[in-house]
């Protein structure tokens, strides 16, 4: 039975590493930056400030000397926000009836 390695070198030690991967997809932090929490919601910067201004997105929280935002509380405002489709009374409608 052949045995398996989770590395090519206990074999062969002229054999290359496999390049490493990166993955930027592979976690999310809980916490993001204001540059991360406006590309996770898929925004500038820009509108980003705007939309928590005019509170369609959450304000961030300090934390010591930063402020970052909490991506559950940016995937929540997100769904709350309209969709492309929907025009303003059915998006009002829609909300009130979550609330029953």
């Amino acid at each position: 039975m052949k045995k398996y390695s989770a590395s090519p070198r206990e074999h062969d030690s002229s054999a290359p590493l496999p390049p490493r991967r990166v993955d930027s997809i592979a976690w999310i932090p809980r916490g993001l930056r204001r540059e991360e929490a406006a590309y996770y919601i898929g925004v500038g910067t820009t509108k980003f400030d705007q939309l928590v201004a005019d509170r369609r997105m959450p304000k961030g929280r300090r934390l010591d000397g930063r402020v970052v935002w909490d991506r559950i509380e940016l995937d929540m405002a997100f769904s709350d926000l309209a969709s492309a489709d929907e025009n303003a009374i059915d998006g009002a409608f829609r909300k009130s009836a979550s609330f029953r």
